[in-house]
């Protein structure tokens, strides 16, 4: 069973697009997403530094396009999932959006969460190890929001920056905690006003129901419904992710072989411990897409 999936902010490299530029019809295809998304993704993909395509603004729908660019060489999925902005990828993989609505649903989205971020000084850090009961009381007595849960010992909190502080002053017991380098508490009620912009954007596409398993962020579960699916991204703007939980559930559906899209590493990573049996390809290249057919043969 073959399960595509969609890496989210954090993923992005400088050049990575570069590579995937030389396919034919593909710098066409980029340059109409990018006026879709109103930024200039073929510099921003290609000879940006690190710096600028770390602004949300940029990172979001540059990890849309690069991903859906990407997958139009690959077969179709039997499940697919994205983490964070990825789901918009993944949607437009099930054909609940088209990919040129999850472009510009993801410019809408990266614009609106940059600008909510401004509003006051506000971050994340990946709490890494320690136990669970210990690590989630920590951050709650700190006034922080669990933003992500990834993985076991791989949770990220949120909030202001005075409460990042206080937590570090403060650990959960044999946890580490590294400070993300991120513009706001992404996935907290902080981002309300963001999540009411993409509700707007959002008004006029009229989605389509799941043509493959379709995965949410929510909780994990399957969704079988086009306007759910769309009702949930909107809502998961200032919500949690649960990627343990879609972990999960591609070991319950006995997915056997996994493609991560570009710019890949950091949920075949993931996969690696939660999900030992599946054969996983991270493509980061055009170069490896003869792996993937072996893989898609087996």
């Amino acid at each position: 069973m073959l399960l595509i999936v969609a890496p989210g902010q954090g993923a992005q490299v400088p050049g990575f697009l570069a590579p995937w530029l030389e396919l034919p019809g593909a710098a066409e295809r980029i340059g109409h997403w990018s006026e879709l998304a109103g930024i200039d993704l073929l510099r921003m993909g290609t000879t940006a530094d690190a710096d600028t395509i770390t602004d949300t603004a940029v990172t979001q729908p540059l990890l849309v396009a690069a991903g859906l660019l990407a997958a139009e060489r690959l077969p179709e999925p039997d499940i697919t999932a994205g983490h964070s902005v990825g789901e918009l990828t993944a949607g437009a993989l099930a054909g609940v959006v088209s990919p040129d609505e999850a472009v510009a649903l993801a410019g809408v989205r990266g614009r609106a969460m940059a600008e909510a971020a401004r509003a006051a000084p506000t971050g994340m850090v990946a709490v890494l190890g320690g136990d669970e009961d210990p690590v989630l009381a920590a951050i709650a007595e700190h006034g922080l929001t669990v933003a992500n849960v990834n993985a076991r010992g791989q949770i990220v909190a949120a909030g202001t920056t005075g409460q990042l502080d206080a937590l570090a002053a403060s650990p959960p017991p044999n946890a580490k905690l590294r400070r993300l380098r991120v513009a706001g508490a992404f996935h907290t009620p902080h981002m309300a006003p963001a999540a009411e912009a993409v509700a707007t954007a959002a008004s006029g596409i009229r989605p389509k129901d799941p043509a493959v398993r379709l995965l949410s962020n929510v909780d994990g579960g399957v969704v079988d419904s086009g306007r759910v699916w769309l009702d949930r991204i909107i809502a998961q703007v200032a919500a949690p992710v649960r990627w343990d939980l879609c972990m999960a559930t591609m070991a319950d559906l006995g997915a056997t072989r996994l493609i991560e899209l570009p710019p890949a590493g950091v949920l075949a990573g993931l996969a690696q411990r939660a999900l030992p049996g599946v054969r996983r390809v991270s493509l980061r290249e055009p170069g490896q897409l003869d792996e993937v057919r072996r893989l898609v043969s087996r």
